[in-house]
């Protein structure tokens, strides 16, 4: 049984909590029962186990990442989509480094058959998608053409959450110019190369 007022819900969210205070490879179930000032085997009655600790914190972190960029993205079409879906990804990770980490680097390890997976695994799944289909959503406003929409979508990932990953790192902090001159001149260019797509 676990401790009184204590659920699933709030130990996901203090798990996600913890993330952006220590680093997402930090949070295990020792550390998080720590924090929550309850012995480990009390967060058994919350959690299987490590795998779906990640699980569920990949799960709860992508589907905020999602509701961010999906309020970001009311408006517009083309470029002035692509700038807010980068943007509203950017203010994430610096507001929030620990729960961004959990969305760019897959640490579910695979189970040995989809059975024995918890459910987290597949939640988390599904709002990756989630996040994939906003993606898809920015590159198809630029009228891509359906052949080259999946290079679109990698290409526009892979620099946005590159270029991030490597600010947050202070890969960029020491020449010039500085790296919030270069981010829009960064999505200038990938604007240019997605209405070639069409």
């Amino acid at each position: 049984m676990g401790r009184p007022g204590l659920n699933r819900t709030d130990v996901i969210a203090a798990a996600a909590d913890l993330a952006d205070e220590l680093g997402f490879d930090a949070v295990t179930v020792s550390v998080l029962a720590r924090r929550l000032g309850v012995r480990s085997p009390t967060l058994y009655s919350h959690l299987s186990g490590g795998t779906d600790l990640r699980a569920a914190v990949t799960a709860h972190v992508l589907n905020e990442l999602a509701d961010t960029t999906t309020q970001a993205m009311t408006a517009g079409e083309g470029r002035d989509r692509l700038f807010a879906f980068a943007n509203a990804i950017r203010d994430f990770a610096r507001r929030s480094p620990g729960r961004y980490d959990a969305t760019t680097r897959q640490r579910i390890p695979p189970a040995p058959d989809a059975a024995s997976a918890p459910p987290s695994v597949d939640d988390a799944i599904a709002a990756g998608r989630r996040n994939a289909d906003l993606a898809l959503t920015v590159v198809r406003s630029y009228g891509v053409a359906e052949p080259n929409e999946t290079y679109a979508v990698r290409l526009m990932s892979s620099l946005i959450h590159g270029y991030i990953t490597l600010e947050l790192a202070g890969s960029f902090a020491h020449s010039d110019p500085s790296s919030e001159t270069t981010w829009p001149e960064v999505l200038d260019d990938l604007d240019r190369i997605l209405t070639q797509q069409r």
